[in-house]
């Protein structure tokens, strides 16, 4: 049975006291999550180590970079490389964030290399693919999407892709003024998992957990993650409030 997985991507938000005190809330609030469902926290690089400690305590609440380089080690003022979050006690990390392809031109190339080094290192991936409005328009979007997962992942093994979590993002529904329906992130998920069963069989893809990374607050997490294929989400702004994320986590 695959895991249903809320994951909380606090991007460049909040400085140390604010992170442990988001933590403290989370902690104070957190409920039993039960079998196969699991909560993972991503905060920037500077908390980890305090936020390891926090989390200790804490089942099922595991520990994710935003980011890692894809080279193992070198003059790369300012990177991270993946042993060093393994060495931090990281267990996640995400890759290919929409930002990170549109903001610092990663290329299919590029995370494919991360992901290898992550992979090496012993860190879990939560691999993120997502169509711009423009491709969303086109109506090419599943191409789009079926062409960024062949790039990232399809060049590793059965046993390696056990540790890929794919995290879907509508970039063309996220600031637009548009929304994505229920049913159109249902629509898109079955859709990777198809993509996944094709090239690796359709065990492995019912054993992925494929998680949505637009919108998602306490007022729609229930109706998305009823979806048969959206197994939990990639949450953002709504993560950096214990009261908010509580909600999307009591969703699950």
């Amino acid at each position: 049975m695959r895991k249903k997985i809320v994951a909380a991507n606090w991007k460049m938000n909040l400085d140390l006291n604010q992170g442990a005190e988001l933590i403290n809330d989370l902690f104070n609030g957190m409920p039993e999550l039960g079998d196969n469902k699991l909560v993972v926290i991503a905060p920037p690089y500077i908390h980890l180590t305090q936020t390891a400690e926090q989390l200790a305590g804490m089942a099922d609440v595991h520990l994710a970079a935003q980011n890692c380089h894809y080279e193992a080690s070198g003059a790369f003022t300012g990177e991270i490389s993946a042993a060093m979050l393994k060495s931090a006690e990281v267990e996640y990390v995400i890759i290919g964030h929409s930002e990170r392809r549109e903001y610092f031109k990663e290329d299919d190339a590029m995370l494919a290399k991360k992901v290898n080094q992550a992979l090496s290192n012993g860190l879990k991936v939560i691999f993120c693919c997502g169509e711009p409005l423009s491709v969303r328009d086109a109506g090419t979007q599943n191409s789009h999407i079926e062409n960024q997962i062949k790039a990232g992942i399809f060049h590793l093994g059965d046993a390696q892709l056990k540790n890929i979590v794919i995290a879907y993002e509508p970039i063309w529904a996220i600031g637009t003024g548009r929304t994505a329906s229920s049913q159109q992130a249902q629509d898109m998920h079955a859709h990777i998992r198809n993509v996944i069963a094709a090239r690796y069989g359709a065990d492995a893809a019912n054993n992925m957990s494929i998680l949505y990374g637009g919108s998602c607050k306490p007022s729609n997490a229930a109706e998305l993650f009823a979806c048969p294929d959206v197994d939990g989400g990639l949450i953002g702004g709504a993560s950096l409030k214990a009261e908010e994320f509580l909600g999307i986590i009591e969703a699950m």
